[in-house]
């Protein structure tokens, strides 16, 4: 007899439903963002940088940094197709982590049993939909799909959460094979983007909450070979002036202390970002946080609280506690010690939304041999209205205008974003526009060279044609 987790009732068609439904659900959702437009860092890492404007430029670039997702460039500049061809890719990618995760969820729930034994099938099927929807569709997720530049971070959660996937396979099934190909694949990871290396903690995690190993041992948690890689992608980076230059001048924009300050401030951010749509930002430049105030107190507690019941939880309630250490694991790379240029972005959250998706996921269906009723009602209701608010968000990226004006509208202390904005108004012909932008600029930030020397070519006359990224 099959395994009681696989439906008899409708074989391989049951089976592969949940797929369509995620492919369908990112295709309708995204589908006006192919005619989105190049914006900000597109400018500078794939329209004006020669190394990937072919394959055959790539190769003689080598070696480099984060080499596979500069390969995925040089392979749509090939094809052709504009920024539609880039879009078409970054949507593809999306679809191919939605399945993903719903292949994870559909294992954590296997796991963790939801629902009675004999409605198993269904109850597993209904979480792990839901919560892989909830991944697909939230808006924040635009910014790791709609803006090109944010394939890093979901080129990367791909061999990630495929890495994933194969150890706990491989695990379950005996397969050393599995364990291999789940090492190439975090190798891979690596390079497309550095936060992959959190994965041998995300193993860590699934056989810490493993509730088929009653007191598993703690060496036989660690991924040894994936410990390898990491360590052998270590030694490269240290050996690499080009990732020290880096480290330098991350260490250099603000100290360890100041930045630990500066991430629980960043880091409530990103949770508002989880309920407050309205409020989607490509380039929120938060404020470096340097002094202890009440209101960084009470963040503070409540994220180390939050951190705290994950841990404790890991045994009493896995499943709850998945989500929350899923989420602060996958921020720590970006939102812990090594300071950033840039304090947050929303693309941060790509791979670590997928912690709180699964625990909204679970509290709906877990009670219910399906979901049904209310609850039916408010997943729909849920998913839908995620959906529909990703596709007016995807509008954002329509052109740079369009783009800069909402960062600015939303950021109006950004500095930043009015000289980008006025530059975008000076090549669209809008000149008295670009003039207000940049003096508004200027205004929050008096010694800005860049606006400065914008504004001078704007009223001389020479800000007619793009020389480089704004």
């Amino acid at each position: 007899m099959p395994p009681k987790h696989i439906p008899e009732r409708n074989g391989a068609a049951w089976r592969w439903a949940p797929i369509a439904v995620m492919v369908a659900a990112v295709a309708a959702a995204y589908a006006n963002a192919v005619g989105a437009g190049f914006q900000f860092d597109d400018w500078n890492v794939i329209v004006d940088e020669p190394r990937v404007q072919s394959v055959a430029a790539w190769w003689a670039s080598l070696p480099a940094i984060r080499p596979l997702l500069k390969l995925s460039y040089a392979c749509n500049n090939s094809l052709g197709f504009g920024p539609a061809g880039f879009h078409l890719l970054n949507i593809a990618i999306h679809a191919i982590n939605s399945v993903l995760a719903f292949l994870l969820l559909t294992r954590l729930a296997l796991r963790e049993n939801v629902g009675s034994q004999e409605r198993v099938d269904n109850r597993v099927q209904a979480v792990a939909l839901l919560g892989a929807l909830l991944f697909a569709l939230h808006p924040v997720q635009t910014e790791a799909v709609t803006y090109i530049s944010g394939r890093s971070s979901s080129l990367a959660a791909l061999f990630s959460m495929a890495s994933i996937l194969a150890w706990i396979d491989g695990r379950a099934r005996g397969r050393t094979w599995l364990i291999g190909l789940s090492a190439a694949l975090f190798a891979a990871g690596l390079l497309v983007k550095e936060t992959s290396a959190v994965v041998p903690l995300a193993l860590f995690l699934w056989e810490s909450g493993n509730p088929q190993q009653a007191e598993p041992k703690l060496l036989s948690r660690i991924p040894w070979i994936h410990c390898l890689v990491l360590g052998l992608a270590a030694v490269i980076a240290i050996s690499s002036s080009t990732y020290r230059h880096l480290f330098n001048t991350s260490f250099q924009a603000r100290g360890v202390g100041a930045n630990l300050l500066t991430q629980v401030d960043a880091i409530s951010y990103l949770l508002g970002q989880l309920v407050r749509f309205d409020r989607l930002n490509a380039d929120p430049a938060l404020k470096v946080v340097t002094t202890w105030t009440a209101a960084l107190a009470i963040e503070s507690g409540a994220l180390l609280l939050l951190l705290i019941l994950g841990v404790i939880l890991v045994r009493r309630r896995p499943v709850v506690s998945f989500g929350i250490l899923w989420f602060f694991l996958w921020l720590a790379p970006t939102n812990s010690f090594i300071p950033r240029l840039d304090v947050v972005n929303d693309r941060q959250l790509y791979l670590a939304i997928l912690g709180p998706a699964w625990i909204v996921a679970w509290l709906l269906g877990s009670r219910l041999p399906t979901l049904r009723g209310p609850r039916l009602a408010l997943a729909i209701t849920l998913v839908l209205s995620l959906g529909v608010a990703t596709y007016h968000r995807n509008q954002v990226y329509a052109n740079e205008i369009v783009f800069w004006e909402d960062v600015a509208r939303k950021a109006p202390h950004n500095g930043r974003a009015f000289n980008n904005l006025g530059y975008a108004y000076a090549l669209a012909g809008r000149r008295d526009d670009a003039e207000i932008a940049f003096r508004q600029a200027l205004t929050l930030d008096p010694g800005d060279v860049r606006t400065a020397v914008n504004l001078r070519l704007l009223l001389e006359g020479g800000l007619t044609v793009r020389p480089g990224p704004p």
